[in-house]
């Protein structure tokens, strides 16, 4: 025996330093206890009157969450309580068929109670009563709640890939970080999971309740058998006695599985907002003047109807009146309280004399919102645009190079309600309209239809979207949708014009700043180029020019270096730009192709090549004396080219010769923004080029 145990691969054994952990093999002990060993009768009264209790815990508690994934465990307590129910229905069916003769009691003051209380001492009324509980259980609440997780299974399981996309766009966005991505991936997962689960676990109770009828039946059945035969009762005691017990037995059982399976329905039937059930009921059906006014007036008509209950309608009337009155105030002291602040600031003050004070500096960067979009940027009402904007500037600090100045936001009520605008040094760069409380759901060019709501595009990248309700947002995205919120929307076009306009950004006083972080480390590195080689303006025009190309400056190292080297015989900021382009071209083309060995892209013809050669000998590095029909062509051609390397998934990136980079790259950008124009020398060694498009071949 010891051999065969030493033999068993047992886990070892952790110690146990909280007493929850026991209560999970207590509770799996006490269930075989009841399905082996025989039970007092007040046993039975504790565990059913525990039974009952548990079913109410669990009822409030789905009541009160405010998510599914809140109340994760349910699965596992549906399984649980289901066979507890189902170890007292086998311990209470022992005790009915020994002990049922001695009495109504005979199986504890629970069943008695449920017998003679709730149905009367009628076996009748109790046969009636038990398979109403049990048609309702079983054909209305359960199957609704299976229903309705079966299909949230589907579609959780369908909307991951487009949730997980979206997790990623706001990591790389910046407005989440890794930890909050992790765990906003692993409550996707979890969701799912929580579906699937609560989609096999709704079949406990559907089998429950199957149970339940079988077991009022045999205890009947059985209970008739053994008071005719061996306790010599009549047909009618024997009815009458055994029956009593058996629905009674059934009702302490089914009533706690009606209250489980209704907390079923609530967990998988709510949708996820953050408001639990009850807050959602009364702020949804309580809160609307006009519908509770209309509401009492037919109610009161009802009531003065002749034959009907005159009390209860005009009664049930004044109150819904008198609630529609209350929530009409409540409204206007809403309204009022939030037009004060407004007006205040709107009231100039009298009697005062213009001063420099009254000059108030335009704003580096600005963000005016219409007044349905500011709890989105109020620190009191949540603001999560605030924290987004945050991790927007730290994010583009992390990859561009240096800190953008602080997003100023106010609100204007000029726009419209959910509109708006995004300013720069003064001037709208942007802007667009976002509904609050609703989702754009963005067609990424693979969606499998068409979704309910208002049609506009994304204000960021133009893309076609939607407007949709919130109930819609688990099928958007299983149908393909990107589906954001407002705030997300406001963030990623702020995100994205932020990124557009760097170089705009990049004022004297953000270099400075720039190079006297750089200076904590190297200080003899700034000593010796500013201001002894070149100017801070001159580092600055640099440094707009590589922004203006979207070339990051993160490496300030190497263009600092680059500066010194070259600056004492090179003063050209478009010269010193090149330069600098050139010690930057292993960052410019990881950025460009991040994990490419062999890198795709277009090139000039020869011919073509040639006459911009002399156009640029000719008319200097402006370019000026280009011919419009050669500008024309390169044009046209070079956008032909790009459609087909967009077409192709690759990133449209011309290579030419050196001295035309420049040239071309202020030439073509303004029409096509997506362009990038490298230059041989920028090319590192390492890398191969594969030529998949030629510009100019019909020149």
């Amino acid at each position: 025996m010891n051999s065969f145990i030493n033999g068993l691969k047992l886990p070892a054994w952790v110690p146990i330093r909280n007493g929850k952990q026991l209560a999970a093999p207590i509770l799996i002990i006490m269930m075989l206890s009841m399905m082996i060993l025989p039970l007092p009768p007040f046993a039975l009264d504790i565990l059913f009157s525990f039974n009952i209790a548990l079913s109410i815990i669990v009822l409030l508690t789905s009541m009160y969450t405010v998510k599914p994934l809140d109340f994760i465990a349910f699965p596992a307590v549906l399984l649980v309580s289901t066979m507890l129910r189902l170890s007292l229905n086998v311990a209470s069916t022992r005790v009915v068929l020994t002990e049922g003769h001695g009495g109504p009691d005979a199986a504890g003051k629970v069943i008695e109670a449920f017998g003679h209380f709730l149905i009367g001492g009628n076996y009748t009324v109790g046969i009636v009563v038990f398979i109403i509980l049990t048609i309702v259980n079983f054909t209305v609440v359960t199957k609704g709640a299976g229903r309705i997780a079966e299909v949230g299974a589907r579609f959780a399981l369908d909307a991951m890939p487009g949730k997980q996309m979206a997790i990623d766009a706001d990591l790389n966005a910046g407005m989440i970080a890794e930890p909050e991505a992790r765990a906003r991936r692993k409550e996707v997962a979890q969701e799912a999971e929580f579906y699937g689960a609560m989609d096999g676990a709704s079949k406990y109770v559907r089998g429950d309740a199957v149970a339940g009828i079988i077991i009022t039946i045999i205890n009947i059945v059985g209970g008739l058998i053994v008071g005719m035969v061996q306790h010599d009762l009549a047909f009618a005691e024997a009815l009458n006695k055994y029956t009593l017990l058996a629905i009674g037995d059934g009702l302490v059982a089914q009533i706690p599985s009606l209250i489980i399976s209704t907390a079923a329905g609530m967990v998988v039937s709510r949708v996820a907002t953050d408001q639990d059930v009850g807050g959602q009921l009364v702020n949804q059906l309580f809160a609307k003047p006009q519908v509770l006014y209309i509401t009492a007036s037919i109610i009161g008509t009802m009531g003065l109807i002749p034959g009907m209950p005159h009390f209860a309608f005009l009664l049930l009337a004044s109150l819904l009146g008198g609630s529609a009155y209350m929530a009409e105030q409540r409204m206007k002291k809403a309204a009022i309280a939030a037009a004060e602040p407004v007006a205040a600031a709107a009231a100039a003050p009298e009697g005062e004399e213009a001063g420099w004070q009254d000059l108030m500096p335009v704003d580096m960067l600005g963000l005016e919102v219409g007044y349905r979009l500011i709890p989105l940027v109020d620190k009191g009402q949540g603001g999560e645009l605030l924290r987004r904007i945050k991790g927007i500037r730290k994010k583009f600090a992390q990859e561009v190079g240096f800190l953008s100045p602080p997003v100023h936001i106010r609100d204007d009520l000029e726009l419209k309600p959910s509109a708006y605008r995004i300013s720069l040094k003064g001037v709208e760069i942007g802007k667009g309209e976002a509904n609050a409380g609703q989702f754009l759901a963005i067609n990424p060019g693979m969606v499998t239809g068409q979704l309910p709501g208002v049609v506009t595009s994304d204000p960021a990248f133009g893309l076609p979207a939607t407007w949709i309700d919130a109930s819609l947002r688990e099928q958007a995205q299983a149908m393909g949708y990107t589906v954001v919120d407002s705030g997300t929307v406001v963030a990623t076009h702020l995100n994205h014009l932020i990124n557009s306009h760097a170089a705009d950004l990049l004022g004297r006083q953000e270099v400075q700043q720039l190079l006297d972080h750089l200076s904590k480390d190297a200080p003899k590195l700034i000593e010796d180029l500013v201001p002894k080689l070149i100017s801070l303006a001159v580092v600055q025009k640099v440094l707009q020019n590589l922004l203006s190309e979207g070339v990051h400056i993160r490496d300030m190292r190497t263009i600092i270096e680059t500066l010194l080297e070259h600056a004492g015989r090179v003063q050209d900021q478009a010269e010193l730009t090149a330069i600098v382009r050139v010690a930057l071209g292993r960052s410019i083309v990881q950025q460009i192709f991040p994990t490419e060995v062999e890198l795709p892209v277009m090139t000039l013809d020869s011919k073509l090549e040639r006459l911009l050669m002399q156009a640029l000998q000719a008319s200097g590095p402006d370019g000026a004396g280009i011919e419009p029909g050669l500008a024309d062509t390169l044009i046209m051609q070079t956008e032909a080219s790009v459609r087909h390397q967009e077409q192709l998934g690759l990133t449209p990136v011309l290579l030419v010769a050196g001295p035309l980079r420049a040239l071309l790259a202020r030439f073509l950008r303004r029409g096509m923004p997506q362009l990038k124009v490298l230059s041989h020398a920028e090319l590192p060694d390492s890398k191969t080029i594969k030529v998949t498009s030629l510009v100019g071949g019909q020149v």
